[in-house]
């Protein structure tokens, strides 16, 4: 069974709610830890193979490989999450830009509040970023046509007498 279908199958369990609760406490937090560790490094590109990153992280194999999901549309080159194993090779060329508007999307205080941002991207970077992710998340209504506006379709009569009726 691969790592990733090892992964879904723990995160995803049935479980009820208490128990749901605490498995997402306690992976948020080894989460955290990771991000920590990596902006604190100011590395953006990480490689060898999956187990020894995990170990470096202080994960086991199948839970790294759930952060690999999360942190996998932040990178430069994707990574086939499906046929992942243990001795895989695998290059982690984070985007610090892509990764700060995706926790902004994925709701996530806890990550893009981490002090260690501030080695990484400057506060106007960041406000910029944040910017372009509410802007992103906003619906512009087109104009509505009046009745008595001219068609649109370039007649020169009123929309109520050409497209309108």
């Amino acid at each position: 069974m691969s790592l990733y279908k090892q992964w879904t199958d723990v995160a995803y369990e049935e479980r009820d709610q208490k128990e749901y609760n605490k498995f997402w406490e306690v992976y948020l937090e080894k989460e955290k830890n990771v991000y920590a560790s990596i902006l604190g490094s100011k590395e953006n590109v990480f490689q060898g193979k999956l187990k020894e990153l995990a170990e470096r992280f202080s994960l086991d194999a199948v839970t790294f490989t759930g952060f690999l999901d999360g942190i996998n549309t932040s990178l430069v080159n994707s990574i086939d999450l499906e046929n992942l194993e243990e001795e895989s090779e695998i290059k982690l060329e984070i985007d610090f830009e892509k990764l700060y508007f995706n926790m902004l999307n994925a709701k996530a205080p806890w990550l893009y509040e981490l002090p260690q941002w501030d080695d990484i991207l400057t506060k106007e970077k960041r406000k910029e970023i944040t910017k372009e992710y509410r802007s992103s998340k906003t619906v512009v209504k087109d104009k509505k046509i009046g009745r008595n506006d001219p068609c649109p379709c370039g007649s020169g009569k009123k929309y109520k007498k050409c497209c309108g009726q």
